[in-house]
């Protein structure tokens, strides 16, 4: 029984002693938050100022005499360092400021926690300067006069069958309305140091090397010149890689790759240059032993520049390697010299005479009667083709009209046909009663051409 009381007695007294500790620390606590009643917590920093533990009442001075030697460093690009003093600008203490809302709204109780937390307050209407002096100030700066290096974007470089990246350059151009904006929030605040660079302070490219957008640009431009395109134009080639193509690739400021469609169409230009055959001079050995040169119609090869180049920027877009034959207007029989092949009809206007020729064999010939020329309506010379054949037809004219069994138009609305009000072709009628146009026939001879003949067949017209 006795044992039991002291082990009491003991648990008491340790009971007591833990309440005492207990009540000496809130009583500790509380005469340190009476203190924080009247004075600024730890870590306290106004505009700038560590007012930290300083009574309230002493704050403005501590505020003033700091800004005495206020003075903001501007850390430009360069590495170097200009200064922009409170003396400078006429900066002032603004005693009518507001500084009690920093310890307005503060629980005195809550000043423990200020030992690990900073707390930095910015009061509006703390200090005062002279706004003119200040952008006077602003542009006597150094970096506001000095030569300018304007920023430019990542840039591509060709060299070797591939494009690789030129690196962006950030220059020097400040952005004025950004540096002034930026000085007077940091003199209000009372920072000592503004990078100007941190603080969007310069002008700086849109894209860098490590830009998705650039990366992505990179990628295309090697597509696009991996594209190899082989023109097929009988036994000749033309081909189109990337010793070319790298020529028309172009990357605009906001780093789209853009293929030059001039260049691509003189490109197409060209070709039809070179390999068109509409038009040209062919040397023609004729059914009378002669070889005569026979110039211009509409027969031969003809690229149709639009389309193509149209589909030659989706291959370079789709980066192709490819043989093909160019898109044309129209195709003549075959390639080479001699385009017009074996299969023709040949109308000697001199001599007044029709040769038709299928497969190299003459299938007939026969007089006929061409166009007037003392009238204005000489058949035209040249080398044309068949647009079509047509059995049964009304020909109409402003001053005629005329059935016909045969018609096969070969140059707009001239063509061979029938002529059953004819009595006699060849010879020199056609001088005094020839035709609008048109290469009149006898029956039998139109019949037969009808008969064997196909759209597309080159109808040549000359002169001896």
């Amino acid at each position: 029984m006795k044992e039991f009381s002291i082990k009491k007695l003991f648990k008491s007294k340790i009971t007591g002693n833990v309440i005492i500790v207990v009540a000496s620390i809130v009583l500790v606590y509380m005469i340190i938050s009476l203190y924080f009643a009247k004075h600024f917590f730890f870590n306290i920093i106004i505009n700038g100022v560590d007012v930290s533990l300083k009574p309230q009442s002493n704050a403005n001075d501590k505020i003033i005499n700091y800004i005495k030697d206020y003075k903001l460093q501007l850390i430009e690009r360069n590495g170097e360092i200009e200064e922009i003093s409170a003396q400078d600008i006429e900066m002032s203490y603004n005693e009518k400021n507001s500084i009690y809302r920093a310890y307005q709204n503060n629980n005195s109780f809550k000043w423990i926690i200020s030992l690990v937390k900073k707390q930095e307050y910015y009061i509006e209407d703390l200090f005062t300067y002279n706004k003119d002096i200040l952008e006077n100030k602003i542009g006597e700066l150094a970096c506001l006069n000095k030569d300018i290096i304007e920023p430019k974007n990542a840039s591509f470089s060709y060299s070797s069958g591939s494009y690789e990246v030129v690196e962006e350059v950030y220059g020097n151009k400040v952005n004025k309305e950004n540096l002034i904006k930026a000085i007077e929030e940091s003199i209000l605040k009372g920072e000592a140091k503004l990078d100007l660079n941190q603080s969007s302070c310069y002008e700086n490219p849109k894209y860098t090397m490590n830009s998705d957008k650039t990366i992505e640009a990179r990628e295309l431009l090697n597509k696009y010149i991996k594209t190899k395109i082989t023109y097929i134009f009988g036994t000749q080639t033309e081909t189109l890689d990337e010793n070319t193509i790298n020529q028309w690739l172009n990357v605009n400021e906001s780093l789209e790759v853009v293929v030059d469609e001039k260049e691509a169409f003189e490109y197409v230009l060209g070709l039809s240059k070179k390999y068109d055959t509409v038009g040209r001079g062919r040397n023609l050995k004729t059914s009378t032993g002669k070889t005569l040169e026979v110039k211009g119609g509409f027969y031969g090869w003809k690229i149709d520049c639009s389309a193509e180049t149209k589909e030659l920027l989706q291959n370079i877009k789709n980066g192709d390697t490819l043989e093909k034959e160019p898109i044309y207007t129209q195709k003549a029989i075959t390639r080479g010299e001699n385009d017009i092949g074996n299969t023709y009809v040949e109308i000697n206007i001199t001599r007044q005479h029709l040769w038709f020729y299928k497969n190299g064999k003459l299938i007939t010939q026969g007089s006929v009667v061409t166009g007037n020329p003392n009238r204005g309506n000489s058949t035209k010379l040249g080398i044309y083709m068949l647009n079509y054949k047509e059995k049964g037809s009304t020909l109409r004219g402003h001053d005629y009209e005329a059935e016909v069994t045969y018609w096969m138009p070969f140059n707009g609305n001239i063509g061979i046909h029938d002529a059953s009000w004819r009595y006699s072709f060849g010879g020199q009628i056609y001088k005094n009663n020839g035709t609008h146009g048109c290469v009149n026939a006898p029956i039998y001879l139109a019949k037969t051409i009808y008969e064997n003949i196909e759209p597309g067949t080159p109808v040549i017209c000359y002169e001896e």
